[in-house]
């Protein structure tokens, strides 16, 4: 009979009574010289003591089939649990090979990357992987492959055989990779010599891991997106707080802030400044569209500047070029901020202007509101024709926009108005680039203003 034990990481507290129980029946105990410092208490005096040095694994595993093959009930010990880089998979491949009658029981135990875990807060709450960088069985070129799907994937990973003398890059390179998939701001904790004496806790980022302070005895975990750090502690949300049950009114808010976590995991550059990211995310969840994070041109801080605006009650209107993108701005942020919105296509003003000076209406509804309320925001989404007017209106200092949502559509001189638009020097604007806009963009762009103080929590859907 052989019992393959896993001793856990080395604290008494973390070895199973089972573990327990199978030492105390064993005749024999073999195992890695060390690790018999952990088990000594519970071995009876009279049972045989097999220990070898590291990498003699087979020796061990051969040893301890002689032993049992004489009648003798013998246990095999691994750190950890014996299943998880351990002795399990080799005990039961050569009872395989030697087509023997010995009894296998495979004992499990509390791995190190579980009380690694533990003592980290709780990082592995959802979907992990594990993963070693020792290529001394498996070539690099596996275990890259390896570390470049589980960063895609979004996996919680778990890094075991980090770093040593010897294999000093493996970890650096892991970094690498992973930075090419997730946000430099990516929680990450390690633990060295987890449950044992030296015992070192360490909670970071992906962009500050110091790859040096790292060694054999240390467990890493890097956070899948939706991990974060709390009080010293990395945590990775079961989803819990999103799923539970919500008032009606709240149903849509809900969807769309885990819309927007999916979104972040799924962008190529989400380590973005708020400014730059809050409006981001808004065009990507109402289009679908990943290229937005291509299109989306912003001036510096335009939104930040732009909520403030409204904040401080210097900016009361927004005027828009067709009536779609107004219907699309929340009333209950524009009713809560005190903002008005202006919507003159289907004004008879516009009408009879784009008649009898061969324009279209939208271009003759911003002329007229660039009069009105020559301060206001302009949010055009639709007509290329009325950002046309409405930088040229700017430029003749006929009006002083305090901001500019430029999203028209389409394929003619939608383009040659967007270059127009970036033309005006310090107005904050927001613009799409290329053809594609819309009245939906346009909005949902004027939305990321309205509630830009969400950002910070980022906690989208106010007011829907």
């Amino acid at each position: 009979m052989i019992y393959v034990i896993g001793i856990g990481p080395g604290s008494a507290g973390d070895i199973t009574q089972a573990a327990i129980e199978a030492l105390r029946k064993s005749d024999a105990v073999v195992g890695y010289k060390p690790y018999f410092q952990y088990v000594e208490p519970y071995i009876r005096p009279s049972a045989r003591r097999v220990d070898t040095g590291m990498r003699h694994e087979v020796e061990r595993a051969e040893q301890a089939f002689r032993l049992a093959e004489e009648g003798q009930v013998v246990s095999v010990i691994s750190s950890g649990d014996a299943g998880i880089y351990g002795m399990a998979s080799l005990i039961l491949e050569m009872k395989r090979q030697r087509g023997g009658g010995v009894d296998i029981e495979v004992v499990p135990g509390i791995s190190a990357f579980q009380k690694a875990a533990s003592l980290l807060g709780a990082p592995i709450g959802h979907d992990f992987c594990v993963i070693s960088l020792s290529d001394l069985m498996t070539p690099w070129r596996i275990i890259e492959k390896r570390i470049e799907t589980a960063a895609e994937a979004d996996f919680v990973t778990v890094v075991y055989n980090p770093r040593s003398e010897s294999r000093y890059w493996q970890l650096e390179r892991l970094k690498e990779l992973f930075l090419q998939h997730r946000s430099p701001s990516t929680a990450v904790g390690f633990v060295r010599q987890a449950g044992r004496e030296g015992q070192k806790v360490v909670v970071t980022t992906l962009k500050d891991l110091r790859t040096e302070q790292v060694d054999m005895f240390t467990v890493v975990v890097i956070g899948s997106s939706q991990s974060y750090q709390w009080q010293g502690t990395l945590i990775t949300p079961r989803g819990y707080y999103h799923e539970e049950a919500l008032p009606e009114e709240a149903v849509g808010q809900s969807i769309m802030r885990r819309s927007f976590h999916t979104i972040i995991g799924e962008l190529r550059q989400p380590d973005l400044p708020s400014w730059r990211l809050w409006p981001l995310l808004h065009v990507v969840h109402t289009t679908a569209d990943f290229d937005m994070e291509n299109l989306l041109w912003t001036t510096e801080r335009a939104v930040e500047r732009l909520y403030d605006g409204v904040r401080k009650g210097d900016i009361t209107t927004i005027v828009t070029d067709v009536s779609m993108v107004a219907s699309g701005i929340r009333k209950g942020a524009l009713q809560r901020l005190g903002v008005e919105v202006v919507c003159l296509i289907n004004d008879p003003r516009a009408a009879e202007m784009a008649h009898e000076l061969g324009i279209t209406r939208a271009q003759a509804g911003i002329r007229i509101s660039a009069r009105q309320h020559p301060s206001a925001v302009f949010a055009i989404g639709n007509a290329p024709t009325a950002l046309l007017e409405l930088c040229d209106l700017a430029r003749k200092g006929l009006c002083t926009p305090s901001g500019i949502i430029a999203a028209p559509v389409g394929f003619v001189h939608v383009e040659e108005s967007k270059h127009a638009a970036k033309t005006l020097q310090g107005i904050p604007m927001l613009l799409i680039e290329g053809r594609k806009g819309g009245s939906a963009i346009a909005a949902t762009l004027v939305n990321s203003i309205l509630t830009y103080d969400d950002a910070p929590s980022l906690n989208p859907g106010r007011d829907l």
